[in-house]
């Protein structure tokens, strides 16, 4: 603590103390610089007391004592001055605070008389001086209060200007008393006097009203701008005194959300296994298209990778510092993808979140949103995609204006979209705007060059799953998975071969430890064995005993229907009209 902080208040307790005693006073700090003085010493404020005077000895003792022969005290035993010395006694007092010397205030008597009164009246005089000294060490203590209420709030402004939230904080008649400089750069040109230049009036008087804090609260900009807000009221006891209201635009808190918790997958093509020309053709034109702003419809059966093609097309484009969305239409229900979608505002339907959700466009703005499974999007739904698409606007539900987005969407399908054109089962406008730029995946048994390569790719990964080392399989059980037609495709093989690490206990897999299911599979594979010979049957016939052993083998439920239909190599919709030609229904 030092004395120096309080410079006019030593400077005038000196001056009340001269008036009192008539004799001279001067007050030193602790590193012996004189911040105080009256009469001769008035002219030397700021100079530095010698080491060996008195003063000195005050500090280092901390104790109050009396001189009243100069040059005979052992204060004085080591002064420079003791030997002509001009002084007819002193008095020195130590200033202390929280038990530590701050400094020293004497009284110099340089004529008999004031030498007199000061050795008469010395037990007055030192508790006169003990009790100036206690409101010397007040004072500083006080100044020290301020400076660090000062340092607290000077703190606070650098903390609050730093937020990358807006700060407002109004009074309880809603005029405004601070702005933080995100607040005044999100505002802009608008000067800001009362919360309604901020919020729309109902939401004004929202917060104004409010009696507990308002937490992630939906609101609009009367620019029309949205963004989400909290309010906590400032009390002092259970008086109300005002309201702290953070904002952020809704953009930047998707951005914020993307970056932590969406895509922390980045795919590139070169992550894409395989070196037949068949994967090799797709990678080349996939390559070409992912700088370009066109839609893409990437085309295969189920298990080809579909997704793993989306997410390097995305990383490969201009949009790849931007979020990548995926939503899977058929594993949503009807009546939540569309909220799922394009989102959906506070009080837009029963259950709804308070403040409301945005939708995956909003969420993959400026980025990638890949639809998969678009084939399974339901036809109401398909009309509104349609709009965004064309317009780069999306309206929530329960809105009352639209947003702008700026998306590009990758979609994916393994039915055969033209044929669902036909049966009316998908907009026809739609599959022209999705199908701009068509990819078509090959399937697993068309680039049976790369099952090698896949085989060793996945066996990395399941052995680090399963904490294993089955490190290759058996002749025979690459040459049966090398005639197999794999109809699930990669995904079936990954399913397989992690089902085989399961089963092996050595580091070989052999044909016997592959899934049940899946060696008894062949009998409905593309791939026949070579047949005995039988009598010549009808196409007909031949179709519907093919389809019965199909749903035979995958039973009678809608993924077992999907399943047969994948191995037979036709669309759902299509089984589904055999189905009901041969009466199997």
């Amino acid at each position: 603590m030092e004395l120096k902080k309080i410079v006019s208040n030593v400077q005038m307790i000196c001056e009340a103390i001269a008036s009192v005693v008539n004799i001279d006073v001067t007050i030193v700090d602790r590193d012996l610089i004189r911040i105080g003085g009256t009469g001769r010493y008035k002219d030397s404020l700021g100079s530095v007391v010698s080491r060996k005077s008195a003063f000195s000895y005050a500090l280092s003792e901390g104790l109050g004592f009396v001189i009243e022969n100069p040059g005979m005290h052992q204060a004085c035993l080591e002064c420079d001055c003791k030997d002509k010395c001009n002084e007819h006694a002193e008095m020195c007092c130590p200033i202390l605070s929280d038990g530590e010397v701050v400094g020293v205030i004497g009284l110099i008597a340089f004529k008999p008389s004031q030498r007199k009164s000061l050795i008469e009246n010395q037990e007055n005089l030192m508790a006169f001086l003990g009790r100036m000294a206690e409101l010397i060490a007040s004072k500083l203590k006080e100044q020290e209060r301020i400076d660090a209420t000062e340092m607290l709030a000077k703190e606070l402004e650098v903390v609050i200007d730093s937020m990358d939230t807006g700060f407002i904080a109004i009074d309880t008649t809603g005029q405004t008393v601070r702005l933080n400089r995100k607040a005044k750069t999100m505002l802009g040109t608008v000067d800001v006097k009362t919360i309604e230049d901020v919020f729309m009036k109902q939401e004004a008087e929202r917060i104004l009203h409010a009696r507990d804090n308002i937490k992630n609260h939906f609101f609009k900009f009367p620019s029309g701008q949205t963004g989400v807000y909290d309010s906590a009221l400032i009390k002092i006891g259970n008086q109300i005194k005002g309201h702290v209201i953070t904002i952020k635009p809704l953009e930047e808190i998707i951005n914020t959300l993307n970056d932590v918790t969406l895509d922390v997958v980045t795919t590139e093509f070169s992550d894409i296994i395989g070196s037949s020309q068949a994967i090799r053709q797709v990678k080349t034109a996939a390559q070409k298209v992912a700088r370009s702003k066109s839609t893409v419809l990437i085309l295969g059966e189920s298990g080809t990778g579909k997704e793993l093609f989306a997410r390097a097309v995305h990383n490969a484009s201009k949009r790849s510092e931007a979020p990548f969305i995926a939503l899977n239409c058929a594993a949503i229900p009807d009546s939540l993808l569309e909220s799922e979608l394009f989102g959906y505002e506070e009080g837009a339907f029963t259950g709804a979140k308070r403040g409301g959700k945005p939708g995956k466009f909003q969420l993959a703005n400026r980025g990638t949103l890949f639809l998969d499974e678009i084939g399974d999007m339901p036809l109401h739904l398909q009309t509104k995609l349609l709009r965004v698409i064309q317009e780069s606007k999306v309206e929530p539900i329960g809105g009352s204006h639209s947003i702008d987005i700026d998306v590009r969407i990758i979609a994916a399908t393994h039915q055969d979209l033209e044929e669902k054109v036909l049966e009316g089962s998908f907009r026809q406008d739609l599959y022209y705007r999705l199908n701009v730029i068509p990819i078509i995946v090959p399937p697993l048994r068309h680039r049976m060059e790369d099952l090698k390569a896949l085989i060793h790719s996945i066996l990395d990964k399941c052995n680090e799953k399963l904490e294993k080392n089955v490190g290759s399989i058996d002749k025979d059980c690459y040459d049966w998975m090398m005639r197999y037609d794999w109809p699930g495709n990669i995904r079936e093989l990954e399913n397989a071969l992690e089902y085989a690490v399961n089963m092996c206990e050595g580091d070989i897999i052999e044909t016997h430890h592959l899934p049940r299911k899946l060696t008894q599979q062949r009998e409905i594979s593309v791939k026949h064995e070579p047949a005995i010979e039988r009598p010549i049957k009808t196409l007909e016939s031949i179709e519907r005993e093919t389809i019965v052993g199909a749903l035979s083998y995958f039973g009678n439920d809608r993924s077992a229907v999907e399943k047969a239909a994948n191995a037979l190599g036709i669309s759902r919709a299509t089984l589904y009209r055999k189905i009901k030609l041969y009466n199997l229904d």
